[in-house]
């Protein structure tokens, strides 16, 4: 025998399956059989976080890269609110009172980009008040008093409606509302608030407790060919927070300077 042969005779043999596995504990206390996973106790399994079935229209608090602390972000109820705006202007429609769109969902309706999250919001006079209630119940629609004496709450499957007498400090007019556009919203045709009411709406609402531009602006810039900033400016001139808004719009090209001794014409 060569030194070859040598060696493959004094080779050990390997298996050729797998190598047994030795359980110690677990598998003594069962007669050395190997267990199945039902026969672990549940103190010897590593404990596993609960899974949350994924519900349609709630809120996902198990945290993400972008939100690692679980928070609740806001809902988009933007189809729920149109739906609510729609069934409500049907039954404004019906009682021959003037009325108009405003808020969020009048933006919406002039195609800006907005998310619809709280409310829908319509101007009424406050003589046809007690009219509009009136069927707002006789069609089913709860309505809620508020404590604010300018305007009437409702709700309807979970949406709240606004019916406002007066916008920013502002009686709702006949003239007011006559100036309103008719636009389908969501198929659905209605007196919207003219742009320009609309914007001057927005920036008298502004005040040292509420001034967060960067929902304004879209607004601004979505609408800037539609809104006449010469009235604009003329009726919320008294105010600081509209004028250094209005100088913003200035300073980012969305309208022109006002006029002056050294600059443009105002649009």
């Amino acid at each position: 025998m060569n030194l070859a042969e040598g060696r493959h005779a004094g080779a050990r043999a390997t298996p050729a399956g797998p190598l047994p596995v030795r359980f110690t504990g677990l598998a003594a206390s069962t007669g050395g059989s190997t267990p199945n996973r039902s026969d672990v106790p549940d103190t010897a399994r590593p404990p596993q976080a609960p899974s949350t079935p994924s519900i349609p229209g709630t809120t996902d608090t198990t945290g993400t890269a972008d939100d690692p602390a679980g928070q609740d972000l806001p809902l988009d109820h933007t189809q729920a609110i149109l739906e609510v705006t729609k069934k409500v202007a049907a039954v404004l429609k019906s009682s021959d009172c003037p009325f108009a769109l405003v808020g969020s969902v009048a933006a919406y309706a002039y195609g800006i980009p907005v998310r619809l999250q709280h409310d829908t919001d319509f101007a009424v006079r406050r003589e046809d008040a007690d009219t509009v209630v009136g069927l707002l119940r006789d069609h089913g629609i709860e309505i809620v008093d508020p404590p604010e004496d300018w305007l009437v709450k409702a709700r309807q499957g979970g949406e709240h409606i606004d019916l406002i007498f007066a916008l920013a400090g502002r009686p709702v007019t006949s003239e007011l509302l006559e100036r309103a556009w008719t636009l389908p919203v969501d198929s659905v045709h209605m007196p919207v608030i003219d742009p320009t009411d609309l914007m001057v709406g927005r920036l008298a609402a502004l005040s040292e407790h509420h001034c967060d531009y960067g929902k304004l602006l879209p607004v601004a810039r979505g609408l800037r060919e539609r809104v006449a900033w010469d009235r604009v400016r003329e009726e919320t001139g008294d105010r600081p927070m509209a004028a250094a808004f209005l100088y913003l719009l200035e300073l980012l090209d969305v309208i022109r300077p006002r006029e002056d001794s050294g600059g443009e014409a105002s649009d």
